[in-house]
């Protein structure tokens, strides 16, 4: 069977996933003041790597990331799950968080928050099983 020519698709896809990538990182870092963050962060990337799955075959992307995302579900859901399990050796409530200021040297003065890490587990969670969902729904042929 010969494949099919998607040149329109994947010069789109070559646009669109940069595009995709950086509004997902802005919705993630948003996240603590404005609307957004982990989840929302987590599921548009994941849908840049669904972009990239359609565009291209699923073994091309797959070679170019090797990664195993069933790992990056787990180590999400273990970093959030550690976050949470922290605040305890401050004798504080589960899942509390904390922040202060720090003079970074090309930021200058940044607010740094314990709900970053919770945030980044989330997003690991939350790609980790998206895109093993939609690999696994992809292989049912």
């Amino acid at each position: 069977m010969k494949k099919p020519n998607d040149i329109i698709l994947h010069a789109v896809t070559k646009v669109a996933v940069p595009i995709i990538l950086a509004f997902s990182f802005h919705l993630f870092f948003s996240g603590h003041h404005n609307p957004g963050g982990g989840f929302i962060g987590g599921l548009a990337i994941a849908s840049a790597l669904t972009l990239l799955f359609l565009a291209f075959d699923i073994e091309t992307v797959r070679a170019n990331i090797a990664v195993d995302f069933k790992v990056v579900a787990a180590i999400g859901v273990l970093l959030a799950v550690l976050t949470g399990v922290g605040s305890f050796f401050f004798d504080a409530p589960f899942l509390s968080h904390t922040f202060d200021y720090f003079n970074l040297p090309i930021f200058g003065k940044t607010e740094l928050a314990t709900a970053v890490l919770f945030d980044v587990g989330v997003a690991l969670a939350v790609i980790g099983t998206s895109v093993t969902t939609i690999l696994s729904i992809s292989e049912d042929r």
